[in-house]
């Protein structure tokens, strides 16, 4: 079998609904790594809230985070990095107009940078419970161009805001929606998504993009997936994804459905 180029999205695919990842996936994915195939974390996580998972699986590959803006090696400085960043001038206009617009909670980030303008819709797990006097987003704590721009806004006003920053801003950034419940906005440049990352990888490792499998579970793996030789979507993932993929798991990522996938399509030992 030839050398594959195995990427990994996070929430919903590698995690279980715990956030944790299980024993026999990190297995799995070691075995994959040890037989000589790259395993690599293409997620829309900000580094700071998955540096940890990366380093619990003991990689040593790049990883891609804030959905394909930011591109590096963890804990080295690596010379072929990347990171397509926003101009802080359309952060401080959002920020301006927030109550007009019906956005409750504002972040920029960057890879070593968190700033909100507030902590009443901070998600358990994703930001911090409370705010620093240096982590509040404005004019003097904001000095570099973020990466990332996320919102929090009502439901019944997220596509009214997505139109209204896409009419004004549209030549330079994307805007995407989370998964799950809560009614999340996030903004990168523009034409910034996972498959522009693992481009990059394939590229960076010399690997034919029929030889790129990817695993994902919501609409912001879709590009990735699609652009993979082999696209697979999880059991739990949404039905567009689903119905996009080569293929879909039998097991969701509560029962290790990527692990069990990867163990039969790369013939690992068990």
């Amino acid at each position: 079998m030839n050398k594959k180029l195995i990427t990994i999205d996070l929430d919903g695919t590698t995690l279980n609904n715990k956030a944790e990842v299980s024993s026999t996936t990190k297995k799995v994915l070691s075995q994959a790594t040890a037989e000589g195939h790259i395993v690599s974390i293409v997620t829309g996580r900000p580094y700071r809230i998955s540096k940890q998972i990366y380093d619990s699986l003991g990689l040593t590959t790049p990883m891609i985070n804030f959905n394909g803006a930011l591109a590096h090696i963890p804990h080295k400085n690596w010379d072929k990095s990347y990171e397509y960043t926003i101009n802080r001038d359309i952060v401080f206009d959002i920020l301006n107009s927030r109550k007009e617009l019906g956005i409750n909670m504002l972040a920029a980030e960057g890879k070593h940078m968190l700033l909100a303008d507030n902590t009443s819709q901070l998600v358990e797990g994703f930001f911090p419970q409370a705010l620093k006097s240096n982590q509040i987003l404005n004019q003097q704590n904001l000095q570099h161009d973020p990466t990332s721009i996320t919102m929090f806004v009502d439901q019944d006003k997220k596509q009214l805001i997505t139109d209204r920053l896409l009419k004004k801003y549209g030549d330079v950034i994307e805007v995407n929606t989370w998964g799950g419940p809560k009614a999340v906005l996030e903004v990168v440049s523009k034409g910034i998504q996972k498959a522009v990352g693992v481009s990059y990888l394939a590229d960076y490792y010399g690997i034919a993009q029929k030889d790129i499998v990817a695993f994902g579970d919501e609409s912001n793996d879709k590009e990735m997936l699609s652009y993979a030789g082999w696209g697979v979507a999880m059991q739990n993932g949404t039905p567009e994804i689903r119905g996009l993929a080569n293929d879909v798991t039998t097991l969701n990522n509560q029962e290790n459905g990527l692990a069990h996938y990867l163990e039969d399509y790369l013939n690992l030992a068990k």
